[in-house]
């Protein structure tokens, strides 16, 4: 999907012209990252880099564009002039999606001309910050729940269509087994799954009625909603239809609950399938559900399957934001931050070592100046240059295998969901030794 270049704000093209006026066009360096996480959040999951590079291999302005922006009275000709030949011709270093990070951390670097660096903040930020909070936001319901089928059902409750299509891959990335989403399906290969609503039994004369024609039109997919009248009443309606369908070579797969008192509902339920010999049809369970309702449904060890995750998910409902920013780090070969209280920066372009103990469980980062050699694991690497992808990104089937073992590095404490853990980022010699130099240097000059 390519992005306009207007979707931005406003003062990148201002500062852009600023830019343009005053020839200020060296190479410039920009890091995205998370200030601080949100409460009950011990780590993020990386997820987006994948929309970022497509926005920057396609990054160019039509006529329509240019003309737009005249039309603002804002910019002189010189400049809507220049805007006909930028593309980005930069480098891009990041963190590979799926990855687990923490507060600190630059997620993706941007290097390349200033005008064209500062041009892309906001469509990074955007993509970024969106698809890490899904996936960092899903990724508690996959340890919530580590055996149970999982499904986004969000995307009526998005936040826009672009919202809904992101979430259901960041989802998917972050252990989701699959996504409602049709096309979300199509443009992510993505495993998409569907029963059916509560409009459907009403539009039909009876329930069973209502159960029977739509296994008969989806013999291979039959999931029945059962709680439109009576959630008892339905299951028991379901065992009456099975010896009918079954002499079609048509079995029940599973059945859904969307309301009511969720584990006894799910508890009834499964007494009456088993009395009726379905034993091997499942329960799946939807209705506002989020990490904190599984794992009061998982203590009251109710005989679940699976759940349809949608709301509070795909908006991600208890912290619906992350404290990110995308910082200038570097211009003109020199260090550059911000010193204002309460968000300041560390200069230069940055790498991070990952550190893990003798059982191979995290144990703590480094963050350095890029460049400096430290034990243990670098985290970002080079994915473009010159504007150009230097090799494909892995797979979005890749990434979430990436995820999932990533999850099996994190002590114990960190994958819990109901309490707060603070990780070790220790910050280099080599980055305070920068940061002084860049302090002193400023200083100096003010």
């Amino acid at each position: 999907m390519k992005t306009s270049p207007l979707f931005t704000d406003l003062y990148e093209f201002t500062m852009m012209q600023g830019y343009f006026d005053q020839q200020m066009d060296q190479v410039a360096v920009f890091e995205f990252f998370v200030r601080k996480l949100p409460e009950q959040r011990n780590f993020l999951v990386a997820a987006g880099l994948q929309q970022v590079v497509e926005y920057l291999e396609n990054l160019s302005f039509s006529d329509a564009d240019i003309n737009y922006l005249r039309s603002t009275g804002f910019f002189h000709e010189q400049f809507l002039t220049h805007l006909k030949d930028v593309t980005f011709e930069g480098n891009v270093h990041g963190v590979t999606e799926g990855t687990v990070v923490f507060a600190g951390e630059p997620l993706v670097r941007i290097t390349a001309p200033l005008p064209v660096a500062q041009l892309v903040e906001t469509r990074i930020i955007n993509i970024l910050m969106f698809q890490t909070m899904i996936a960092s936001k899903a990724v508690r319901m996959r340890l919530t729940a580590p055996e149970e089928v999982l499904i986004d059902f969000g995307l009526r409750r998005a936040h826009g269509e672009e919202a809904g299509l992101l979430a259901a891959r960041a989802g998917y990335l972050a252990g989701l087994d699959g996504t409602a989403t049709v096309q979300a399906g199509l443009l992510f290969d993505l495993p998409i799954f569907g029963t059916m609503a509560h409009s459907f039994v009403q539009a039909h004369e009876s329930e069973m009625e209502a159960f029977r024609n739509f296994a008969k039109s989806q013999p291979d997919n039959v999931v029945l909603l059962i709680d439109t009248y009576d959630t008892e009443k339905g299951a028991e309606k379901v065992v009456a239809l099975a010896p009918e369908l079954s002499a079609q070579n048509i079995s029940i797969k599973g059945v859904r609950i969307d309301s009511g008192d969720l584990v006894e509902s799910a508890r009834k339920v499964r007494a009456i399938l088993d009395r009726g010999g379905l034993e091997n049809t499942k329960i799946f369970l939807s209705s506002s559900l989020d990490e904190y309702v599984l794992a009061a449904i998982k203590t009251a060890d109710a005989p679940v399957d699976g759940y349809g995750i949608g709301t509070r998910m795909i908006t991600s409902s208890d912290y619906p934001y992350l404290d990110c920013s995308y910082k200038l780090v570097e211009y003109a070969g020199k260090g550059r931050r911000k010193r204002s209280s309460g968000k300041e920066t560390w200069p230069g372009p940055k790498q991070v070592y990952r550190q893990y103990d003798d059982n191979g469980f995290l144990h703590k980062d480094i963050l350095t100046v890029d460049g400096d050699t430290l034990p243990g694991k670098p985290l970002i690497q080079t994915v473009m240059e010159n504007g150009k992808l230097i090799q494909p990104l892995p797979s979005l089937r890749a990434s979430r295998d990436h995820a999932q073992a990533e999850l099996t590095s994190l002590p114990e404490p960190f994958r819990r969901v109901d309490t707060t853990t603070t990780y070790t980022l220790e910050i280099s010699s080599a980055l305070r030794l920068l940061t002084e130099q860049v302090d002193a240097t400023r200083d100096n000059i003010a």
